[in-house]
């Protein structure tokens, strides 16, 4: 796999790939919209200073993606700043060869040389496989998200 930072030029696969990662996450929350759900703002990623957007490559075709965005940490924590990791997708047919892998070392490889060596991202916790995956790379548990949807009662 050849890995590149994403251009413009990439944005309707990023787009398909954006819709199957939201389709591998509605069996995690019932809550993400049925119809023109999106995650990203593509562009102002390619375009933001503190993003770095990366896609794998295998004969040209995207099968990989990922970003890092350097981000403001909490006042209490020890460290000012941290990389965010987000987009983490390998399409089906590649997974399980290591590329997550290679995608996420190359984007905290880019938030070192920035003097960022603290990092998070998001899964849903009853994704088990990619919990694996990051916990493989060195990720731990740190903070569970609880959510209710309480309907407003009827006047």
């Amino acid at each position: 796999m050849q890995i590149r930072v994403a251009t413009p030029e990439d944005i309707p696969r990023l787009e398909q790939l954006e819709q199957a990662v939201i389709e591998a996450e509605r069996p995690f929350n019932a809550a993400i919209k049925a119809d023109n759900a999106h995650y990203y703002d593509l562009p102002a990623l390619l375009n933001d200073e503190h993003s770095y957007l990366i896609v794998g490559t295998i004969d040209g075709s995207i099968i990989a993606t990922g970003y890092a965005q350097i981000r403001q940490s909490k006042a209490q924590l020890d460290h000012a700043q941290h990389g965010y990791l987000g987009f983490m997708y390998v399409h089906p047919q590649h997974r399980g060869k290591g590329l997550n892998q290679q995608i996420m070392t190359k984007l905290m490889d880019w938030c070192n040389q920035q003097s960022v060596c603290d990092f998070y991202l998001d899964v849903y916790s009853d994704n088990v496989a990619a919990i694996r995956a990051y916990e493989k790379a060195g990720f731990t548990p740190c903070l569970l998200e609880m959510k209710l949807h309480q309907p407003v009662p009827q006047k």
